[in-house]
């Protein structure tokens, strides 16, 4: 069955744990934490308080961080100790790739790999081993809302045939426009985890968006 990690980032900021909370029961994998620095992506978003925040709240949830910030090596350690499950960067980043890598395999937590839409798949390849999640980026990373780009659909072919042919399941994750009419599309081309923000929290009844796209 496909797997969803709800965005925060379109969830309501003053309801936030309660939302949270809510989209776990109704179904929910994990959280995903979109974290923008206004100079990687041109906008801002939240860090390492809020996910300290929730994680003192719900501490048995996974938490999916996607560091969209120009040099994720120097966070490292403090998402880690704030709680992150999994830290997914860009490979357009500052930051070594391998270098990153290894620093968040030593701290503990899960590594991913992401890339814009204008980046080719190979740049993930060499890598692809020691990775627990892809990220395809089906937008231009920094704010939520954006439609769909379908040049993602040729990455997740390229991931999954490439991941098959080596024997590795990593979670193949797409970000971006996912919706109950992308969705399908995505999973159909190899994605296993769907992002989703505005489709999740924005739904009246979110346990029933919630499982409509994890049954994609």
């Amino acid at each position: 069955m496909t797997q969803l990690s709800p965005s925060i980032l379109a969830a309501d900021f003053t309801r936030l744990g309660e939302q949270c909370r809510d989209a776990l029961q109704a179904g929910a994998d994990m959280l995903h934490f979109d974290v923008m620095d206004g100079h990687f992506v041109p906008n801002l978003s939240f860090g390492i308080p809020v996910l300290q925040s929730l994680h003192k709240a719900i501490p048995d949830a996974f938490y999916d961080v996607h560091l969209m910030i120009t040099d994720p090596l120097a966070y490292v350690e403090a998402f880690v100790k704030a709680g992150a499950s999994c830290i997914t960067f860009h490979v357009e980043s500052d930051s070594p790739v391998q270098q990153t890598i290894d620093a968040i395999h030593a701290a503990g937590c899960k590594a991913g790999l992401s890339i814009k839409p204008g980046t080719p798949v190979e740049a993930v390849l060499p890598y692809l081993e020691q990775l627990e999640l892809v990220l395809v980026m089906s937008v231009e990373p920094g704010f939520g809302g954006q439609k769909f780009m379908p040049v993602a659909l040729e990455k997740l072919q390229a991931l999954k045939a490439e991941c098959e042919a080596r024997g590795i399941s990593p979670w193949l994750e797409v970000d971006g426009g996912v919706d109950a009419v992308t969705g399908p599309q995505c999973v159909q081309a190899g994605a296993n985890l769907l992002v989703a923000g505005s489709a999740v929290f924005g739904k009246s009844d979110m346990k029933a968006a919630i499982a409509e796209l994890k049954q994609l």
